[in-house]
C-alpha cells in the first residue's frame, strides 16, 4: 500500500483508477468553475495562531452534531452516483464512516439503495433528499429512511434546477456509463474498476428505479429526472417536507443570512452552509466566506455546519473556530473511495483526523469544543464589504 500522508495522495491514485467521466463528475464545478476553485483557495486566506509552552496532552476531538456523538466534527456529505466511483461505493463509505465514528450521508441519487446500505452496515446513517414534486415518492422516501433507522434527514434546497457542468455534458455522464467509443476506450484502461463493477448487481439509481412512479427500469429514468425537481419550491413546501419527517432535520444549501433565518422558522435542527461544491451557481461566494454572516444572523437559534472546499483537517479546524459545529467532506472521501474502496475512505478520515488533532494542539487547544476565533487571524473584509 502506498504511503498516504495527505488527501492529494489519494486523489492521484483515484485519477489513475476511475473512468474519466466519474473523475470529472467529482472534480469539477459549473460554468467557469470560479466558485469551485475559491471554495478551497479561500481557506488559505485564514491563518492559524500558533501558541507555545501550553500543555497539549490529553487532546480530544469528540463532540456532537445535531445531538449525536461524533469522534470529530466531521460528516461525509451526500455524493450522487458514489457507487460508480467504486463498486458498492455507498456501502464502503458508510462502513468506513461508522468505524471512524462520524456520520455518513446517503444521497437520494445513490447507486446503492437505502435498504442496501442499512442491510450491510451496523451504524445509523443520514439520508439526503431532494425537493421533488411527487409527494407520494417523497413520503415513501422518508418512510423508507425511518424503516432503515436513519438518524437524520438532510434536505438539499439548492438544486431546483441544474447548474451547467460542462464536463458532465461533454462526457455524457450517466449511470451506468453509456458505451461510446471514447468511454469504452477510457474504461479499457481502468481494469480493476471494471472487474469490480462486473461483480456487483448495483449499477443503477437504487433509490429511484422500482420506487418512483413510472420508473420500473433504467430506461425510464431520464424522463423522470427531467421532470422531478421542483422549480416552484418555496418555504411552505419545505414545511410540508418537515411534516413528512419527524426526526432530526438538516437543511443543506444555505448561502444567505435571510435563507438561514427562514430555515430556523421551518423547524430544522441544523443548516449546512453550502454552494453544492461549486456545482450550482458559479460566481457565488465560497462557503467559508459566507459562513460568518450566517452565523451572525442566526446566533444560537440553529446549529450551523459547512461544506464545499474542505480538503484538510486544518480546513475543518478553521471552520469550527469560526463557529461551525461541524464540517462535511465530499470530494476528499471520494478520492479515497475511488483509490482503494473502504480502506481509502478510512485513510482519508485518518488523514483529516491527524491534521485536525495536530493543528489544534499547536494552536494551544486540547478540546475541540474550546476552539474559537482566538486561534485564527482572519483578514479584514474576509466576508465582504459589499455595495448594497
Amino acid at each position: 500500500m502506498p504511503k498516504i500522508t495527505e488527501i492529494e495522495d489519494l486523489k492521484r491514485i483515484y485519477r489513475r483508477r476511475v473512468p474519466k467521466m466519474f473523475f470529472d463528475y467529482c472534480e469539477s464545478g459549473s460554468w467557469t468553475e470560479q466558485t469551485f476553485r475559491e471554495n478551497s483557495s479561500d481557506f488559505d486566506d485564514i491563518y492559524l495562531r500558533q501558541r507555545v509552552a501550553i500543555d497539549m496532552t490529553g487532546r480530544s476531538l469528540a463532540t456532537q452534531m445535531i445531538g449525536q456523538d461524533v469522534s470529530m466534527p466531521l460528516a461525509l456529505a451526500p455524493v450522487g452516483m458514489t457507487g460508480m466511483q467504486h463498486a458498492d461505493g455507498e456501502i464502503h463509505a458508510a462502513r468506513a464512516a461508522g468505524k471512524a465514528g462520524v456520520p455518513y450521508t446517503l444521497s437520494t441519487m445513490s447507486i446503492c439503495s437505502i435498504e442496501d446500505v442499512a442491510e450491510n452496515t451496523d451504524k445509523p446513517f443520514w439520508l439526503q433528499v431532494y425537493t421533488l414534486k411527487d409527494d407520494e415518492f417523497m413520503q415513501r422516501l422518508f418512510d423508507r429512511a425511518k424503516a432503515a433507522k436513519c438518524s437524520a434527514a438532510v434536505i438539499t434546497v439548492d438544486l431546483q434546477m441544474l447548474g451547467q457542468r460542462h464536463k458532465d455534458i461533454k462526457n455524457g455522464l450517466s449511470a451506468p456509463p453509456k458505451l461510446t467509443p471514447a468511454s469504452v476506450a477510457n474504461m479499457a484502461t481502468k481494469v480493476p474498476w471494471g472487474l469490480e463493477m462486473l461483480q456487483t448487481k448495483r449499477r443503477f439509481f437504487g433509490n429511484i428505479v422500482g420506487h418512483a412512479k413510472g420508473v420500473d427500469d433504467p430506461s425510464n429514468l431520464a424522463a423522470w429526472t427531467a421532470n422531478a425537481f421542483d422549480q416552484a419550491l418555496d418555504w411552505d413546501r419545505i414545511r410540508q417536507f418537515r411534516k413528512m419527517w419527524d426526526g432530526p432535520l438538516i437543511i443543506k444549501g444555505i448561502m444567505d443570512p435571510r435563507d438561514a433565518l427562514e430555515a430556523c422558522n421551518v423547524g430544522a435542527d441544523a443548516i449546512v452552509v453550502s454552494n453544492h461544491g461549486g456545482r450550482q451557481l458559479d460566481g457565488a461566494l465560497s462557503s467559508i466566506r459566507a459562513l460568518g454572516p450566517i452565523l451572525d444572523a442566526v446566533g444560537n437559534r440553529i446549529e450551523v455546519h459547512i461544506d464545499s472546499g474542505i480538503r484538510s483537517g486544518q480546513d475543518v479546524l478553521k471552520a469550527v473556530a469560526m463557529g461551525a459545529k461541524g464540517a462535511w467532506i465530499g470530494r476528499a472521501y471520494i478520492y479515497g473511495l475511488g483509490a482503494m474502496g473502504e480502506q481509502g475512505v478510512s485513510e482519508a478520515l485518518r488523514v483529516m483526523r491527524t491534521e485536525l488533532d495536530t493543528s489544534m494542539g499547536l494552536c494551544g487547544r486540547t478540546d475541540i469544543n474550546s476552539v474559537d476565533r482566538d486561534i485564527l487571524m482572519i483578514p479584514k473584509g474576509f466576508s465582504g464589504d459589499w455595495e448594497e
